[in-house]
């Protein structure tokens, strides 16, 4: 969605609103909420150290003035500018995040302080502090936010710790838990903004979601962008083509020597061939080739040239006669009169 256009001018407005306050009570609101041009916003102990008073004699400050706008004529005249704001939020879905929610509105810092600040104003808004689950969100419709944390719950319980979910499912999966939310909800954009309200599920570089704490999702270095470019590419690749394609996928620097150190280091990845590697999950072994005809012979008996061939490859990436040179080592393998090979004792 587009950022919204407003009628209204945030900065007069605040002008207008402030007008009427004392000056220290109008400069300690300017400061809380960082109104002052090229100023953040200050703690109360700041604002307490210049005027030589307690972080407690501010807060009352604060509370008296915001209290006193909202008895103030100014504080009804712009009730049609409050309205405004709210149906931009429930255009946005009801419950937006905050950062979000002030980039739609502005993108310089300043007019957002402003956004923020008849936000706290007034009571049709309402903020949840951002926890070890969501992030700061603003809502104007307790029940759909109450409905979609639960929801978000429900979803994060479903995934597993390493599942990789593309976008289409993962909203799939989202919408089957909302079924009490109204309909004018149900699109795939306030869904998405409803998923980016959560701090425990996340979304990678190549549009995948799962648990945010996966190395999957939370990519922290070559090793992680490797897993992502070998799951992509579902076969294995030479690691100088791994290191080829972080780069032009993620324009992440990755020297070829360093990402092989990583495939090697990492028990993700399996060295399949000369150079060649594969991930672990798809069911290569890790040894030279006879190693991998002994451990299937172990597991499976006497088995036919054919069916050693099969499932060796499924282990290795790697030529047929290579398997077989390797079987007619006598010291390692014997035939028998069926032509079935086993382990030579």
């Amino acid at each position: 969605m587009a950022s919204i256009i407003l009628s209204f001018k945030p900065r007069q407005m605040t002008k207008r609103l402030t007008s009427s306050l004392p000056e220290r009570a109008r400069e300690v609101v300017f400061n809380r909420f960082g109104l002052y041009e090229n100023i953040d916003p200050k703690t109360l102990e700041a604002i307490g150290e210049v005027y030589g008073i307690t972080r407690e004699r501010v807060r009352q400050i604060e509370n008296f003035a915001l209290q006193s706008i909202k008895k103030s004529p100014a504080y009804g005249d712009e009730q049609k500018s409050f309205q405004e704001l709210k149906e931009a939020i429930t255009r946005l879905g009801g419950i937006v995040s905050e950062d979000e929610l002030l980039n739609h509105f502005a993108k310089d810092k300043l007019t957002q302080n402003h956004i923020n600040f008849f936000l706290v104003l007034h009571d049709d808004f309402f903020k949840h502090k951002e926890d070890e689950e969501f992030k700061h969100r603003w809502t104007v419709d307790k029940g759909t936010s109450e409905c979609v944390h639960e929801s978000l719950r429900k979803l994060y319980e479903s995934l597993n710790d390493d599942d990789l979910v593309v976008e289409e499912d993962i909203i799939e999966k989202f919408l089957s838990h909302l079924k009490d939310v109204a309909s004018q909800y149900k699109n795939e954009e306030i869904l998405k903004r409803w998923l980016s309200i959560s701090k425990v599920i996340g979304k990678n570089p190549l549009g995948e979601w799962g648990k945010a704490e996966s190395p999957s999702i939370k990519t922290r270095g070559i090793k992680d962008y490797a897993f992502l470019i070998l799951r992509r590419n579902k076969k294995p690749m030479h690691f100088k083509d791994v290191a080829m394609e972080i780069k032009k996928t993620f324009g992440k620097e990755a020297h070829v020597a360093t990402t092989h150190n990583e495939l090697i280091k990492d028990s993700r990845f399996v060295l399949v061939g000369r150079g060649l590697y594969a991930l672990k999950d798809w069911g290569y072994s890790q040894g030279v080739v006879r190693d991998v005809i002994k451990e299937i012979l172990k597991k499976e008996g006497a088995l036919s040239r054919e069916q050693i061939l099969k499932k060796v490859l499924e282990k290795r990436y790697v030529k047929e006669n290579t398997i077989l040179v390797n079987l007619q080592n006598g010291k390692y393998f014997k035939k028998n009169k069926e032509g079935l090979y086993s382990i030579a004792k």
